[in-house]
C-alpha cells in the first residue's frame, strides 16, 4: 500500500540523474555491485571474450575493475553505444582511446592518471559524459583538444589550471566538472565565467572572494558551488544576478538579508546545509521559481511551512523526520514536486493534508503507515 502512496517526479528524476553522474566521476556505483564477475577479474585483463559476455549481459560483467583492455575488446565495446564504466584502467594506448571514443553514451575513465596527446585529442571526439578524473595535469594542447569535447567533461583531478588551459576549456560545451579546484585566480573566475556549457561545477572551492562571485554570476548555465561554507553578503548579492541552478549546499547559515538577495536569483537553489532557517528567510525564499532544496532542514515552524508552501517549484525537505499535522496541512498546499523522503510515518490527518497536494510528493523513506491513508494518499483530491 505505501508504494500506492507516492507520486514520482520528472524534477527528482533529473536530480538522481546528476547524482548517478557524481558516482561515475569517482569510479562508484555505476557497474553492478552484486556482479559475480567482481570478485574474479579484479586486477586483470579485459578481454575480447569478456566484452562479448558484457555486450550479452551488462549485469554479468562488472566493467570497473579491470586494470587493461585489450585492442580487440576497445574495438568490440566502441561498436556499441550506452554507458560504460572503465574507471578501473591505469592505462590506454592511442588505439584503445580511439575505439572507445566511437561509444557514445558516458564513459568512466576515472583511473587514468596520464593520456598521450594523441589519446586526448581521439577521446575528445567522444559523445557523452567523459570521465576522466584521474588527471592530475593537462598540457594546453590536450586542454584545447577536450575543449571540443561534445558533452559533459569531468576533470576532478586537476587541483590548478593556468590562464591559457581555462580559456580553452572555458570553450566546451557541455558540463564541466573541476571539482579539483580549492581556489580561483580572478583572471581563471572570469575566464570561467565564459564557460559555454550547461553546466560548472567548482564543488572543491573553499573560499570565493566578492570579485570573483561577480564573475561567477554571469555563467549562463547551472553552477555547483558545494564547498563553500560561507559566503559575504557582497557575493550572495552578486550571485543572485545568475540566472541558472545555483549550488549553494555547503552553507550552513544564511542571515536574513542573503535569504532577501537570494529571493532575486532567477533559477533553482540548492540550500542542504542550512540546519535553520528563520521565518523570514523562509519566506524570502519561496519567492524565486524553481527547485529549491533545503534538505539539511530537521525541523520547520509552522510560519516557514506557511511561507515554503507558496514556493512555484521542487521543494525538497528531505532531512524533516516528523512533521506536525499544522505542518503537513500547510505543505499540502504546495504547488510542484515536493520531497519528504525523510519521514517514516504519517498519520492519517497528515496523510489527509497531503493528498490535497497538486504535483509530485516523494514520500519513499515511509516504513509506517495505515491502510487509511495510504488510500488517501493514492487517490489524491
Amino acid at each position: 500500500m505505501i508504494a500506492r502512496a507516492v507520486k514520482q517526479s520528472n524534477s527528482f528524476a533529473r536530480i538522481s540523474a546528476l547524482l548517478a553522474i557524481s558516482c561515475m566521476a569517482t569510479g562508484v556505483g555505476y557497474s553492478n555491485p552484486n556482479s559475480s564477475a567482481s570478485d574474479d577479474v579484479s586486477g586483470s585483463v579485459l578481454t575480447v571474450e569478456i566484452a562479448k559476455q558484457y555486450l550479452a549481459d551488462a549485469d554479468s560483467v562488472d566493467t570497473k575493475q579491470f586494470t587493461s583492455i585489450e585492442d580487440a575488446a576497445a574495438e568490440a565495446l566502441g561498436k556499441h553505444d550506452g554507458q560504460l564504466n572503465l574507471s578501473g584502467l591505469t592505462s590506454l594506448s592511442d588505439s584503445q582511446a580511439e575505439a572507445l571514443a566511437r561509444r557514445k553514451g558516458d564513459l568512466g575513465l576515472a583511473g587514468l592518471t596520464e593520456l598521450s596527446e594523441a589519446a586526448t585529442e581521439a577521446l575528445a571526439r567522444h559523445e557523452g559524459y567523459l570521465y576522466l578524473h584521474g588527471l592530475t595535469s593537462l598540457s594546453d594542447s590536450q586542454a584545447a583538444f577536450l575543449s571540443n569535447h561534445d558533452g559533459g567533461l569531468g576533470l576532478g583531478g586537476l587541483t590548478s589550471l593556468s590562464e591559457s588551459q581555462v580559456a580553452f576549456l572555458s570553450k566546451q560545451e557541455g558540463g564541466l566538472g573541476l571539482p579539483g579546484l580549492t581556489s580561483l585566480s580572478d583572471v581563471v573566475a572570469e575566464a570561467l565565467s565564459k564557460h559555454e556549457g550547461f553546466l560548472l561545477n567548482l564543488g572543491g572551492l573553499t573560499s570565493l572572494s566578492d570579485s570573483q562571485a561577480e564573475a561567477l554570476a554571469r555563467h549562463e548555465g547551472e553552477i555547483w558551488l558545494f564547498g563553500l561554507t560561507s559566503l559575504s553578503d557582497f557575493a550572495v548579492e552578486a550571485l543572485r544576478n545568475h540566472k541558472g541552478y545555483l549550488g549553494l549546499g555547503g552553507l550552513t547559515s544564511l542571515s536574513d538579508s542573503q535569504a532577501a538577495f537570494l529571493s532575486k536569483h532567477e533559477g533553482g537553489l540548492g540550500l542542504g546545509g542550512l540546519t535553520s532557517l528563520s521565518d523570514v528567510a523562509a519566506e524570502a525564499l519561496s519567492k524565486p521559481e524553481g527547485e529549491l532544496w533545503l534538505d539539511g532542514l530537521t525541523s520547520l515552524s509552522d510560519s516557514a511551512a506557511q511561507a515554503l508552501s507558496s514556493h512555484d517549484g521542487l521543494l525538497s525537505l528531505r532531512g524533516l523526520t516528523d512533521i506536525s499535522d499544522s505542518i503537513a496541512e500547510a505543505l499540502g498546499n504546495h504547488k510542484g514536486p515536493l520531497g519528504l523522503h525523510g519521514l517514516t510515518s504519517l498519520s492519517d490527518s497528515q496523510a489527509a493534508f497531503l493528498s490535497k497536494h497538486e504535483g509530485g510528493l516523494n514520500l519513499n523513506g515511509l516504513t509506517d503507515i495505515s491502510d487509511s491513508a495510504a488510500e488517501a494518499l493514492g487517490n489524491p483530491k
